[in-house]
């Protein structure tokens, strides 16, 4: 089984709140939907890019930063609900049996920070052979109202408990890079590369290609960092870019 994100950097333009990158999205289902012709149980995340970050921006909203204000959730999930859609038209157009699962109304954290999201629903979606495709959202938070919930966190928690052995994120750039702009092939631990992200690399609400990383690297099955032009790699060999491995 695989797990794929698509970064909100990759599908839209940060640049203009709530707008969709048409042309780079459509390669990117392309290349999946040739890919899922052939091959097994998918299940995509993405980020939230220019939708869930402008307003998680705008509200102070991160991971552990909350709201109880319902106009502010309601924002965060209708945008990267807007997003969401935009993502299972592409996928309908290329004769992808995707549908939608908003986590929103079905994960939560505990009062510890712990993420609880049922994989049940999503299991029992990618038996009867539909692509489940999970945005980034805002979810309940016991103790602090509405947290953001990250597409690298989604793809973590189901990766784990659904047992993929394939995970990949493609992000808009070719991998981790060095000190020299060059693709890290492997990582084994944060603090091997943790020199890396202190050149003050553009981050973002839910903790930039540092974050990704750290959430990676909890996983059992190794994992990909990579670009674009490495989506069709990822996708026939299961490993592109710089490959994760805990």
């Amino acid at each position: 089984m695989t797990v794929l994100k698509l970064g909100g950097s990759l599908i839209t333009d940060k640049s203009q709140p709530e707008t969709v990158d048409f042309e780079r999205l459509s390669a990117a289902i392309s290349a999946l939907a040739a890919w899922h012709d052939t091959a097994g149980e998918l299940l995509l995340v993405h980020g939230g890019g220019s939708f869930g970050h402008h307003y998680a921006a705008r509200y102070g909203l991160t991971q552990t930063d909350g709201t109880r204000d319902a106009v502010a959730v309601t924002d965060v999930h209708r945008a990267m609900g807007d997003l969401n859609d935009a993502v299972l038209a592409a996928c309908h157009d290329r004769g992808v049996e995707a549908v939608p699962v908003r986590p929103l109304s079905v994960a939560h954290r505990t009062d510890e920070g712990e993420l609880a999201f049922p994989a049940e629903p999503v299991e029992t979606l990618l038996g009867e052979g539909f692509v489940p495709v999970v945005p980034g959202d805002v979810i309940g938070h016991t103790g602090r109202g509405a947290t953001i919930l990250s597409g690298d966190e989604i793809v973590v928690s189901l990766a784990r408990t659904l047992d993929a052995d394939r995970v990949g994120l493609c992000s808009t750039v070719p991998g981790v890079l060095d000190e020299d702009d060059a693709v890290i092939g492997e990582i084994h631990s944060f603090d091997a590369v943790a020199s890396v992200f202190e050149t003050g690399e553009e981050t973002d609400v839910t903790g930039g290609m540092a974050g990704k990383v750290r959430a990676l690297l909890e996983l059992d099955a190794p994992a990909s960092i990579f670009g674009p032009d490495d989506l069709g790699v990822f996708l026939e060999s299961g490993e592109a870019g710089t490959v994760v491995r805990g």
